[in-house]
Formats: structure tokens, sequence, C-alpha cells
């Protein structure tokens, strides 16, 4: 019985690992909230807290059409063409922010690839600039844009080059890494053709790896595209004339209408960028 035990538990495949990964993952989850002494009580708000959170979350159904406040300046633009502009910069800084990130990524994802020296000659050359390729990705993606941001703003100052640099260079290593994986991953049985015919290391790569692996790189970069959106939007709190930047403004005064205004805009913008961008993947048959 217990060697036919055994190989119960040894053929439980790749089910079997993802259930330890799992069990082990809440271990160390239930370890570090006894760790930082998480009480769930303490999430219980005061008699404030339920009068502030009334308040706010009870002008979820009633936003401001117009803006709140007192002794408003006449030549003040209307509440929805200042968050027309705001969601404008929002797009403009994602999209500004995703060139350079997909240079940089396609890059690192190219340079981190195993696969378009694998199977050829091997030398020290091609480890070696997987190496250095996944090591740049990880020195880039492990600093979040937010202090990216605290960090470009002490040598740039508030600027739209601080912001798209914050959000550039946490993105492009985390393209990088994706790129490299599903390069990796992609049937190789084209590419080994190629090699055996006697092409070049170069036109294996390119006409054997990359157009098999292009369709899941396009559809992850348009899914970076949204995560930009919403980290261009978070960036307002720095300064940055985004919608974060005008959320921040009317929280601060006391104006929950106009922050949930904003809020909604945002939710419009990201919803209507993720159509887009499904429409896109539909096409491409991911």
């Amino acid at each position: 019985m217990a060697p036919e035990r055994a190989l119960v538990v040894r053929g439980s495949g790749p089910g079997g690992a993802r259930l330890a990964v799992f069990l082990l993952l809440a271990a160390a989850g239930l370890w570090a909230a006894l760790v930082l002494d998480l009480d769930p009580r303490r999430l219980w708000p005061g008699r404030e807290g339920w009068q502030l959170g009334a308040e706010f979350f009870g002008r979820a159904l009633r936003p401001a059409l117009a803006r709140e406040g007192a002794d408003l300046p006449p030549d003040l633009p209307p509440l929805w063409w200042q968050a027309t502009r705001a969601a404008w910069r929002t797009v403009s800084f994602a999209a500004a922010a995703m060139l350079p990130a997909l240079a940089g990524g396609l890059l690192l994802g190219f340079g981190g690839a195993t696969a378009w020296w694998a199977g050829g000659r091997r030398s020290w050359l091609g480890p070696a600039v997987t190496a250095a390729c996944r090591l740049a990705s990880v020195g880039l993606r492990s600093v979040h844009e937010l202090l990216w941001a605290v960090l470009l703003l002490a040598v740039f100052g508030v600027t739209p080059l601080a912001a798209v640099v914050a959000l550039a260079l946490p993105y492009a290593g985390t393209l990088g890494k994706i790129f490299a994986e599903l390069i990796d991953e992609a049937p190789r049985g084209p590419a080994g053709a190629l090699r055996d015919a006697g092409a070049l290391p170069v036109q294996v790569f390119l006409f054997g790896l990359l157009p098999r692996a292009l369709p899941d790189m396009t559809a992850y970069s348009l899914y970076r595209f949204e995560c930009a959106l919403r980290s261009a939007a978070v960036l307002g709190f720095f300064g940055f004339p985004t919608l974060g930047y005008y959320i921040s403004a009317s929280f601060e005064n006391l104006y929950y209408g106009e922050v949930w205004f904003y809020l909604y805009v945002l939710l419009a913008l990201v919803a209507g960028v993720d159509w887009w961008s499904g429409a896109i993947r539909r096409r491409l048959g991911r």
C-alpha cells in the first residue's frame, strides 16, 4: 500500500504543485499578518469616521455637475471642461511613457530571451547578454513608479519629463521580462528549420521566433497601456496635471461631488481603453 500511495502522490502532477504553492503563500500571508499585528477590529471606524464615510459615499449617486464652493473666479472653466482636459493629459502622459517603455522593453526582451541563441553555437556571449538584460529588467521594475517619481521630482522638478520617465522606467523592466518569456515560450519549430537551413541568428530570430510571439506581445503591451493610464492618474497627487491632481485638490477642499465626477471620468476613460484594447486583442485572436 505504501508504494502505491506514494505513486498516487507523485502522480498528482502540476495540480499538486499548484496547491502546494497556494498553501505556502497562504501560510506566508498568515505569518505576515501575525508579525504585523493586523487586527481586523481596527478597521472599525469611530463616530467621525462613519460620518465622513457616509458623506463621501453618499455623493457617489449625486456627483457634482458644476463646481462646488463659493466665490469662484468668473473666468474658471466649467467642471466638465477641466475634467476633459485632465483626462486628455492623463492619456498623453501614459502614451508618452509607453513609447520609451516599449523601446526599452523590446531591447531587454530580445536580449533577455534564451531562444535566439539556444540551439546554436554555444558561447559565453549569449548567456552573458541574457543575464545582463534580465538583471536590468529586475532593477528597473523593482522600483515602483511612485518611488521613481519622488526621485525624479528632486532632479527635474514637477515637469512632464519627470512624469514620463517615472512611468517609462519600471514599465520598460516589466515589458522586458514578459517579452523575454513570451519569446522563449513561442514554438521553435520554424526557428529550428531556419537554423538547420543555415540562416543567420538574426534571421532565425526575426522570421522564426518573433512572428509567433508578436501577437501575445502586442496584447500585453495594450494591457500595460491600461495600467499606465491608472499610474498617470495617480501621479497627479504629486502635482502633475492629470486626473489625480484634481481628485486630490477636490478631496482636500471637501468637494466630494467633484471627487466623484473626476472618478467617474477616470472610470469611463479606463473602460473605453479596455474596450478598445479588447477589440484589438480579439482581432489578433488573443
